[in-house]
């Protein structure tokens, strides 16, 4: 008996706008077979954008997945062969309506590995300056500024929930020894 999982065969089933979802025919180490989802994503980047007094912005939005508004930190998905600092740059002013030209990479993460193949880099964005938002014809969402204390007790208290979100202010945390 081998120990490798090969794939066999790669089916797409739908194509959607940000997403693409396959149904993988796996080979086992045993030799038998088994049919497992695959949703491909082609990555996005997030910022943890710092004010001057150390706050923190965040995005409120509607997230139809969990049929409520979510806080988060801002994100999005890659343009094609866009780098994921550049998409973190251009997330950060579309939704907040600061600028940066002061990123440091803080961790890169994978969402779900059991069945998606998404990669998130986050960065951390200091002096900031203000510019315009210029929100995706589809996206409303708010902006406030939140301690670190403020944002540990939302997450401790089940009012953010969003992986990346949490993983990125708790890495932030560490990091910077706040």
């Amino acid at each position: 008996m081998s120990d490798e999982v090969r794939r066999i065969d790669r089916t797409l089933i739908h194509k959607g706008s940000i997403i693409e979802y396959y149904v993988d025919t796996m080979e086992l180490p045993d030799g038998k077979y088994a049919k497992w989802d695959f949703i491909k994503h082609n990555g996005a980047a997030a910022v943890v954008p710092v004010m001057s007094d150390g706050k923190i912005l965040m995005v409120s939005q509607y997230r139809n997945a969990l049929e409520r508004y979510t806080l988060e930190i801002p994100a999005g998905g890659l343009n094609p062969e866009e780098a994921t600092d550049t998409a973190a740059a251009r997330e950060l002013e579309e939704e907040t309506g600061y600028a940066s030209g002061d990123l440091e990479l803080l961790l890169s993460l994978r969402t779900t590995v059991a069945f998606c193949n998404e990669k998130i880099d986050i960065y951390v964005a200091k002096n900031l300056v203000k510019t315009q938002q210029h929100l995706d014809e589809d996206e409303y969402l708010n902006v406030g500024a939140y301690t670190l204390t403020e944002l540990e007790e939302l997450i401790f208290d089940g009012k953010i929930q969003d992986s990346k979100t949490i993983a990125a202010l708790m890495a932030y945390k560490v990091k910077y020894g706040i």
